[in-house]
């Protein structure tokens, strides 16, 4: 049997980079599981509640719902040698919730950092959705002063500021961390 791999949590407002970064990071690994949250969402066929700043109730359950799979689905791989990035919008009591799925597993929480131009110019020119990323633009305005790099720091997740990496340089960045154990 393999030793578990890790639980990397990766942060950060819409264009921040997670999924390309997510996906980089994996890559370096000889087994990696990428689980963005807004795929696992996408899955609702009827009834999907979209994220707004004002948290609507029905959007809140089903993230909840949907990181809760994720956190599951995570363990799951992890203990059977997967290196595992969960990507999303998360806050550190997000991680609080889901980190007990993952007792006795190595957690690597990591907050993107961006300028708000160059968030806005990734979510302009990106490819990886299926609907109008236009449609992110105020939810980024709204999302990246509710962000703030400290209270991450102060909650214990390491923040990266990939506003001048490119994809490869972000993944050395994380890889080169040092954590607390």
């Amino acid at each position: 049997m393999s030793a578990p791999g890790r639980i990397w949590v990766i942060s950060g407002s819409p264009g921040a980079g997670k999924s390309t970064v997510s996906r980089a990071l994996l890559g370096r690994s000889a087994l990696g599981l990428h689980l963005p949250i807004d795929d696992l969402r996408e899955f609702v066929v009827s009834g999907l509640a979209h994220p707004a700043l004002d948290h609507p109730p029905e959007a809140v359950r089903q993230f909840a719902l949907a990181r809760t799979a994720a956190a599951h689905q995570a363990r799951l791989y992890a203990e059977a040698g997967f290196e595992v990035a969960i990507d999303d919008v998360l806050w550190p009591a997000d991680l609080d919730f889901m980190a007990v799925h993952w007792a006795g597993l190595v957690v690597r929480p990591v907050r993107l950092l961006t300028t708000l131009e160059v968030a806005h110019h990734r979510n302009r020119t990106r490819t990886n959705k299926t609907y109008d990323t236009r449609t992110l633009a105020p939810l980024i305005d709204g999302l990246y002063p509710q962000m703030p790099p400290a209270a991450f720091l102060e909650a214990g997740w390491a923040v990266v500021d990939s506003t001048h990496l490119t994809v490869d340089e972000t993944v050395d960045a994380l890889l080169a961390l040092t954590w607390q154990e």
